[in-house]
């Protein structure tokens, strides 16, 4: 029986399976793959599925696929995880390369390791586009649909209820500590309750910053741990740590 070769990493608590040279698996498979995959009783569990191939126009493409099975445009932490695991494949050389993703082109520098199994990444999450503002909630896309609301306490929140009412989004809470600092949960699209999300934190700044609440340089507690999101000239840049988990090997037909 043939079998796929994958690593595990995650970004502050949000882990993704990454699968490299993918291009021998049909792509209509990838959902089932996701569900099976990760599945936290039944599978190896995981946030999320990534299929990376080699593309003559970037180091690699990018697809994601969330727990559910459906496709994501972009993750923040994700793709931080696929940096890793493309410096650790020999894919790429740590320092900066170029990754495509259904969201466009993303830039990531990847750090030589920190400790073991660790790295810091940096990703230019592209262009922050502001779509509604105001009664404390905005909607925000960073090349994937948010509904960033503030709030005084976010662990007072239903936030799976307030999720469920936008399954076509994710839905960050937050509370804002300072000029410099804010704090959030997350539900995200297919996934559910998460313990970090990237491109989460990146709205959040976004958000915060349009309401004139924070500086554009933020360090966003998760609660998984501290990301760090620089918005300029409408574009962010996410900073945090990778983990590399372990490999894993999977019978599929």
């Amino acid at each position: 029986m043939p079998t796929l070769n994958l690593t595990k990493h995650h970004g502050l608590g949000n882990d993704f399976l990454v699968l490299l040279g993918a291009q021998d698996l049909d792509e209509a498979g990838l959902p089932a793959l996701a569900r099976a995959l990760c599945d936290r009783r039944r599978g190896i569990g995981a946030d999320g599925l990534i299929a990376a191939v080699p593309t003559a126009d970037a180091v690699a493409r990018m697809s994601l696929h969330n727990a559910d099975g459906g496709r994501a445009e972009m993750s923040g932490n994700g793709i931080r995880c696929l940096g890793q695991a493309l410096v650790d494949a020999g894919w790429a050389d740590p320092g900066g390369f170029c990754v495509l993703t259904d969201a466009g082109e993303r830039w990531l520098e990847v750090t030589a390791e920190e400790a073991p199994g660790c790295r810091a990444v940096r990703v230019a999450m592209g262009p922050t586009k502001v779509l509604r503002l105001g009664d404390g909630e905005a909607e925000i896309d960073v090349g994937n649909p948010h509904l960033v609301v503030l709030v005084d306490d976010p662990e007072a929140v239903d936030l799976v209820a307030l999720g469920e009412r936008h399954p076509d989004r994710n839905v960050e809470v937050v509370r804002v500590e300072d000029r410099l600092a804010a704090t959030m949960r997350v539900h995200e699209r297919g996934v559910g309750l998460t313990l970090a999300c990237g491109t989460g934190s990146c709205a959040v700044v976004a958000a915060t910053v349009a309401f004139d609440l924070t500086e554009p340089r933020v360090t966003v507690h998760n609660p998984g741990g501290d990301l760090h999101v620089e918005v300029a000239d409408g574009e962010a840049f996410l900073t945090g740590p990778t983990q590399f988990v372990g490999r894993i090997e999977v019978p599929w037909p």
